[in-house]
């Protein structure tokens, strides 16, 4: 269970039943609540929805893929947390260097108590302050509440690491924020990940800005970190 004792609520995407039916009984078994589908049409429709707290997607499903299911998920403006589960390394080269960052990746064989573990940190690391609000920096707007941004009215579809990026930046607006200030507010201190990874999401970050006119918004402060508005 999480902290309010709500179960978990996992989309679990595979196009094999027996796999399906492993989860479905191992993550339920974790006190999550699990709704399983095989296909890339079924998952598109259900996790638009907004109605899961992690979606478990097969990289390689038949047809459309799972890389192809997260992009057309991110472009509806769905922020739900993806963690990618690939079948070997190789999986993971797989998918289209323009396709956006799935928010976590785990490779087969795992356990599936090591699984329940990287889906509550998934959950842990979803949550924003403050919701309800909408904070507003110039034309930039954070829709707390419906995890929504936009830029002069423009919708911006972000991915929710990138979403906390751009929050944890916008809601401190002048206050240059350190690489390693990021990595623990955005990534914690549970991910195995290095203050590089933190460059790259900016650069995610900023190509997006940039087709609304934003690119300008995140500004780099040499040898300092990252900050949004006037110092």
């Amino acid at each position: 269970m999480d902290e309010d004792d709500s179960p978990v609520r996992v989309l679990v995407v595979d196009d094999e039943a027996g796999v399906r039916s492993a989860l479905r009984r191992g993550l339920a078994a974790e006190g999550m609540e699990v709704t399983a589908c095989a296909e890339g049409a079924e998952a598109l429709r259900l996790g638009s929805t907004g109605a899961f707290d992690v979606i478990l997607l097969d990289a390689l499903l038949p047809g459309e893929s799972g890389y192809r299911v997260l992009e057309r998920l991110r472009e509806r403006g769905t922020t739900t947390p993806v963690l990618m589960v690939a079948s070997g390394e190789d999986d993971l080269d797989r998918a289209d260097g323009s396709a956006p960052e799935a928010d976590g990746y785990v490779v087969r064989p795992f356990s599936v108590v090591a699984l329940a573990g990287r889906v509550r940190a998934l959950v842990r690391g979803s949550g924003t302050p403050g919701e309800g609000d909408v904070l507003r920096v110039g034309a930039l707007e954070i829709d707390r509440a419906g995890r929504k941004v936009r830029w002069a009215g423009e919708p911006i579809a972000l991915s929710p690491r990138e979403y906390k990026l751009l929050l944890a930046l916008a809601g401190r607006p002048g206050t240059v924020l350190a690489e390693e200030d990021l990595l623990r507010e955005v990534w914690g201190a549970d991910q195995d990940v290095t203050s590089d990874v933190v460059e790259v999401y900016i650069g995610y970050l900023r190509r997006k800005l940039d087709a609304v006119g934003a690119g300008e918004l995140v500004r780099t402060v040499e040898g300092r970190g990252y900050r949004v508005g006037e110092a």
